[in-house]
């Protein structure tokens, strides 16, 4: 399972931008106007670990596979996107099937950027994105409700789904997000929320744009975006986009060096990335062998079978067991006969919860 993160923002906050920074694509059009992004921008880009390469200097492997995320990036949103204005809305269906929204909000003062709103507010842009969200919500809501009115004559079953659709889109018509809905854990809450993937649901990243002499230390802008972000328990990460861009190219090392003279000790990417598998609860367990040393995703607290299951689905119908090394032991031992030798390679059944860094190999009945 790959994380799946989509950018979301007003026009002119440094979305393309980032996205070309995280991606190290430079296929997302930049310019000083709204609307420069047209088409919706993808990429899958390797999670970084350093764990994943320092087992591959101990086993040597023919190749190293990373776990990966999914980013996409929209045209920004206005104030009445939901309405058809500007053209980000055409796009949110691109960035209904991720896992979590990374909102970029501009948090620096220029006079050669542009503001779609003629000021730089961070606050007031959130407010905005996050308008348009509920109302883009809304919609999908109501429609879904139309649809389940007139199926509902030919199948009773569908009225607690019809009156879960009713309550949430009352609730989304007062300017509340999908995410408190107090209904989502019901069986038909539930069964509403998995079919139509709404944005305001999802996890929130609050990406804060600075310009370079930011990074070290918060500007007012972002102290404000920290305030509300705290309100509502979701994380913040803290980049210079332009910055950021402007080191595509560096190699590793050329790159933390430079963002440490800036007082930041991880890249952008990193800090979206680990804020993201933190804000979802995700984690990495890895397999190692000659043919490759891989890192698989997986959700916090699943048992063996499921993290057997992203490899292949057969490897949790047929599970029997799993040989398991902590990460930690494996790097102390430096192989895996070592591990076995001293008693640190375990065998562990159904019930085991895999632990974030597990080295494992599994065994199945085909």
């Amino acid at each position: 399972m790959a994380l799946s993160i989509g950018i979301v923002g007003l026009p002119n906050v440094g979305k393309s931008t980032l996205f070309n920074a995280l991606t190290k694509a430079q296929n997302a059009e930049c310019a000083n106007y709204p609307f420069c992004t047209i088409e919706p921008n993808k990429a899958v880009v390797p999670v970084p670990d350093e764990r994943l390469n320092a087992l591959a200097k101990l086993v040597k492997p023919q190749k190293i596979v990373h776990a990966s995320v999914d980013f996409v990036d929209i045209a920004g949103l206005v104030k009445g996107a939901s309405k058809g204005e500007g053209l980000g809305n055409k796009f949110l269906a691109n960035i209904r099937e991720g896992q979590a929204i990374l909102h970029v909000v501009r948090c620096f003062d220029s006079g050669d950027v542009v503001h779609v709103d003629g000021s730089v507010d961070p606050l007031r842009d959130i407010e905005t994105i996050d308008t348009e969200l509920i109302l883009a919500d809304l919609q999908l809501v109501e429609n879904r409700a139309d649809r389940l009115a007139k199926q509902i004559k030919g199948d009773k079953k569908l009225q607690p789904v019809l009156d879960a659709a009713k309550a949430l889109a009352e609730h989304l018509g007062k300017g509340e997000p999908a995410a408190t809905f107090e209904g989502r854990e019901s069986d038909a809450g539930k069964q509403l929320f998995n079919e139509l993937g709404l944005i305001t649901a999802k996890n929130v990243i609050y990406c804060c744009n600075v310009d370079e002499e930011s990074l070290a230390e918060d500007n007012a802008h972002v102290t404000r975006v920290r305030e509300l972000a705290a309100q509502r328990g979701a994380p913040v990460v803290k980049i210079s986009a332009k910055v950021e861009e402007e080191l595509v190219g560096m190699s590793d090392e050329e790159y933390l060096e430079f963002l440490t003279s800036f007082g930041v000790k991880e890249s952008g990417l990193a800090q979206v990335i680990h804020t993201g598998y933190a804000s979802l609860g995700l984690i990495s367990y890895f397999t190692a062998g000659v043919k490759e040393v891989r890192a698989w995703t997986i959700r916090k607290g699943w048992k063996a079978p499921q993290a057997a299951s992203v490899i292949h689905t057969d490897f949790e119908r047929g599970f029997i067991r799993a040989e398991v090394i902590a990460y930690a032991d494996y790097i102390a031992c430096g192989t895996e006969s070592a591990c076995r030798s001293k008693g640190l390679l375990r065998v562990e059944g159904k019930e085991y919860e895999v632990k974030d860094g597990d080295v494992m190999h599994f065994l199945f009945n085909v």
